[in-house]
């Protein structure tokens, strides 16, 4: 949208446009005035085409045009509004900017944190699910993520019960080879 004082050359050029159409209509529709004693055109000649009421509808553009260049005027900033006034304005908007953007920083921290806390609460599970996939494999620690000892002692447990389990069925499977012979 354009500014304000754009809007108003654009409504002044309107207004100019409509006087303009205004003063060509009503040359182009009015029937000519007889001069007493200067009778040259002929009675005969009428214009023929529909007469329709122009100057009321050019009346109603003329006057809903003036008021819209009246209510653009009024809007413009007043010669009260200084330029100390005008800089007050602008150093407590600057102030209020300053204070959102350190607001804005903080919440961006904040949420790094926890993106942070999640990318290793995922790293630990896709690791332990790793572990359970392969129960032989000894576990990988990496030193750059903290360790959870929730999660440590929970891996350990589940490899202790995957190895007694799998030492019960394989001393199960020796008995029975065992047997049969």
């Amino acid at each position: 949208m354009a500014d304000r004082l754009t809007q108003l050359q654009d409504t002044i050029n309107q207004q100019a446009e409509h006087f303009c159409n205004s003063v060509g209509i009503l040359q182009q529709y009015s029937t000519p005035s007889k001069f007493p004693g200067f009778d040259r055109i002929s009675s005969s000649q009428q214009s023929n085409q529909p007469q329709e009421d122009y100057a009321s509808l050019f009346a109603t553009l003329i006057a809903r045009c003036a008021k819209d260049i009246d209510t653009l005027i009024d809007s413009l900033p007043s010669e009260e509004s200084s330029q100390e006034l005008q800089v007050a304005s602008l150093s407590r908007l600057e102030q209020e900017n300053q204070e959102a953007a350190e607001q804005l920083e903080e919440i961006v921290k904040q949420g790094e944190a926890l993106l942070q806390r999640i990318q290793a609460a995922l790293q630990d599970i896709a690791q332990s699910q790793l572990d359970m996939q392969n129960p032989t494999a000894d576990t990988v620690i990496n030193p750059s993520q903290p360790l959870s000892t929730s999660i440590l002692t929970t891996c350990v447990n589940i490899k202790q019960e995957t190895l007694n389990s799998a030492s019960v069925k394989n001393h199960q499977l020796a008995d029975t080879s065992n047997s049969s012979m």
